[in-house]
């Protein structure tokens, strides 16, 4: 459904002037990133079909889940699209909200935690896991924003987190409560990756929920102890200083993150 949508989107959002320029100033639709959540949720028709007259088993136990927390931040990420702009940055969004102004990053910010503390409510963790749980899934969420600054980047990140998880756990059970979004999400890659068109927070936020959503459905306790060291550490880091910078001063890094591009 993605493949299908992916062509005609793209050409609905040049046409109505849904467009932004990228880090080499070339004007590409945005924000692509609503397609991975178009093509999932057209999908959902002949696989509730498929689900409900007994055809098949499509669904995990854990899919509501995975599809509230989803859908959540992708429609943050959207609204953060549409009315963001400065300020930029957990700094500058702090002083927004002091002096009383619309920050888009830290509505975000309450608005993806509300909803990792909701989806993950249901999953029966202890206490303290839901709490770990949640806390992997927003600083997840928030981390794939600050990788989505030039064209393919998170996706590859995810792409390589997801077979990392994969071989490590030796099991694809978690890819069957993701796949549903992971699809559409990988299509609306490869057009940012091309450079047609721009993710946006929409897109990276779904893909970091995603990231997130696999890790705590892979890990163990400690593991996602470690995940939160990890992602906390990343979170500081492009904060206080540039990713960008860091990946061009390392050869093995820049040629993955140039690899693909025009």
């Amino acid at each position: 459904m993605a493949a299908i949508l992916a062509p005609v989107l793209l050409r609905a959002l040049t046409e109505n002037g849904h467009v932004k320029a990228n880090y080499r100033e070339r004007s590409v639709a945005f924000p692509f990133g609503v397609l991975s959540v178009a093509g999932a949720v057209v999908a959902l028709i002949p696989l509730a079909l498929v689900e409900r007259l007994e055809l098949a088993r499509v669904f995990h136990p854990e899919t509501l889940t995975v599809a509230v927390y989803v859908l959540g931040v992708a429609f943050l990420g959207l609204v953060d699209d549409t009315l963001g702009g400065e300020p930029r940055g957990w700094r500058g969004h702090g002083r927004a909200v002091l002096n009383m102004r619309l920050s888009t990053g830290a509505l975000k910010a309450a608005g993806s935690l509300g909803l990792a503390l909701y989806a993950t409510g249901y999953a029966g963790l202890s206490t303290g896991r839901w709490l770990l749980a949640s806390a992997v899934l927003v600083l997840a969420t928030n981390v794939f924003n600050l990788l989505d600054l030039r064209p393919g980047r998170a996706t590859k990140v995810f792409v390589l987190l997801g077979a990392g998880l994969t071989i490590g756990a030796a099991s694809v059970r978690p890819l069957w409560a993701l796949g549903l979004f992971v699809g559409p999400a990988l299509i609306a890659g490869v057009y940012d990756l091309r450079e047609r068109a721009m993710l946006g927070d929409t897109g990276a936020n779904l893909l970091g929920a995603l990231a997130g959503l696999w890790l705590v459905l892979t890990l163990s306790e400690l593991g996602l102890v470690v995940a939160l060291a990890v992602l906390a550490a990343i979170t500081v880091y492009g904060e206080l200083r540039s990713i960008t910078k860091l990946v061009e001063r390392m050869p093995l890094l820049r040629e993955l993150d140039s690899w693909g591009r025009p």
